[in-house]
């Protein structure tokens, strides 16, 4: 291996990651005039953000705090406020925004094409800048407690000294590393399934360990969703053909055949409380009404429509119809569940929605009774799309030390940042591109105070 220093280069602003963060941050700094390398250390570039086709979030402070109270308020409020430019950045490198329209129960969306928006940002960053794919980033170079660049290996083998102005780490979060994963999100986590590209492994929160920054996010939890049992993922079309969203209108009872949480509230908040839950896996039961009116029909408007009990049942999953709730007493018994008891707890469940009687766990937004047969059952287990815990920053995208103090010259986001969301989610494009181009934005701006100095 060729292990000898190439000569030292300088830009403006580093970034390391090429997501949609990462991404972002370097086209629009290239747009501001600076001077930018983007490393990444897949052999191609856009992360998870090839997978998505929705940018969205809460439409108002009150609302974000309402579903999201637990979250760092700063950012909270610089997402919220800062969609607008955002959806305008979009449209700047030539990407077509469609219409508002509703997601979730709360949110605000806008239906774009992510793979050409990451191919727009790469062909800005390549024209403008430089991009280097295969090449990961050893250690960030320090200097005076500032990060003044990074230590770079490239494809080769051989290594190259960066320095710069300003660094973004977008490395895309933890979820590929199952230690991680296991320290920060929580130990049944491990063994989970990951509804993401495998190579965001850590990287940024390691760098930004070492030079003294602060974490976010303890016990903040993770997004994912809910996938039938014993069914891998094949390919990244998966991660939304296995998805259970209509699991907001269905029960889901855990091993010891009870109900657990309010499953109406998300799926995505379902799958974090089923993680906690013994063995990580649980029932989930629908009716007819729900196959018909949620099950074989998009989960946003646009989505193609998928029947999600065909899939798992052509695919081998732990399913089955039971014509009336008494067949749910004929639950295998190897499945673990004792039928009986999920049947009873059905019923319970129907009379007390009939009585108009209170729930508990309750059913804040889909109080309706599963009284129409056949019943569609399957085994669930949560999968995991990246983690909320990460470096801390400000609403600048600025990473802070344990004193709260910026830490000069580094910068965070994407899913290397934490804080923002607290067992809660309001969408996860919409921080990426707002934070990308917050951190850019001030680098630039740092850079051109420095450049003045100099001059």
């Amino acid at each position: 291996m060729n292990s000898s220093v190439e000569p030292q280069s300088q830009v403006d602003l580093l970034v390391i990651g090429a997501g949609m963060a990462g991404l972002t941050a370097a086209a629009r700094a290239v747009d501001r005039g600076a001077s930018v390398l983007l490393v990444e250390s897949n052999d191609v570039v856009g992360g998870n953000g090839r997978y998505a086709g929705y940018i969205w979030t809460a439409p108002d402070h009150q609302v974000m705090a309402e579903w999201n109270p637990d979250g760092d308020e700063s950012l909270r409020r610089t997402l919220v406020d800062g969609l607008p430019d955002a959806l305008d950045w979009l449209r700047h490198v030539g990407v077509e925004v469609g219409p508002a329209q509703k997601q979730l129960a709360f949110g605000v969306g806008y239906k774009f094409d992510t793979n050409h928006y990451i191919d727009l940002c790469r062909a800005v960053v390549v024209a403008g800048g430089e991009l280097l794919t295969s090449t990961f980033t050893e250690r960030l170079l320090t200097e005076d407690g500032a990060v003044v660049g990074a230590l770079l290996r490239l494809p080769d083998g051989s290594s190259r000294e960066v320095h710069a102005t300003a660094t973004v780490l977008a490395t895309g979060g933890f979820q590929g590393d199952p230690d991680l994963v296991a320290e920060l999100v929580h130990p049944a986590a491990r063994d989970i399934p990951l509804r993401s590209g495998p190579a965001s492994r850590g990287d940024g929160l390691r760098l930004g360990r070492v030079v003294g920054a602060a974490e976010a996010g303890d016990n903040a939890g993770f997004y994912g969703h809910l996938i039938p049992s014993g069914i891998p993922f094949a390919d990244p079309a998966d991660f939304v053909d296995l998805s259970l969203y209509y699991s907001e209108h269905g029960l889901l009872f855990n091993l010891d055949n009870e109900r657990f949480t309010d499953e109406s509230l998300a799926d995505h908040l379902t799958t974090m409380a089923l993680l906690e839950q013994p063995e990580a896996r649980g029932l989930l039961i629908a009716d007819a009404r729900v196959h018909r009116d949620y099950i074989i029909k998009p989960y946003v408007a646009g989505a193609p429509s998928t029947d999600k009990y065909a899939i798992a049942y052509r695919r081998g999953g732990r399913c089955g119809i039971a014509e009336s709730i008494d067949e749910l007493e004929a639950l295998p018994e190897s499945w673990g569940y004792d039928g009986a008891a999920i049947a009873a707890q059905v019923r319970a469940y129907n009379e007390a929605v009939a009585a108009g009687s209170s729930l508990t766990p309750g059913r804040k937004l889909d109080a309706t009774p599963l009284d129409e047969p056949p019943y569609y059952v399957i085994e669930a287990i949560p999968a995991i799309t990246f983690p909320f815990h990460g470096l801390r920053i400000d609403d600048r995208a600025r990473v802070l030390d344990a004193a709260g103090t910026p830490i000069r010259g580094l910068y965070a986001a994407g899913s290397d940042s934490g804080g923002l969301y607290v067992r809660a989610y309001a969408g996860s494009l919409a921080p990426a591109v707002v934070f990308g181009l917050a951190a850019a934005e001030d680098a630039v701006a740092t850079s051109t105070s420095v450049a003045l100095e100099r001059s």
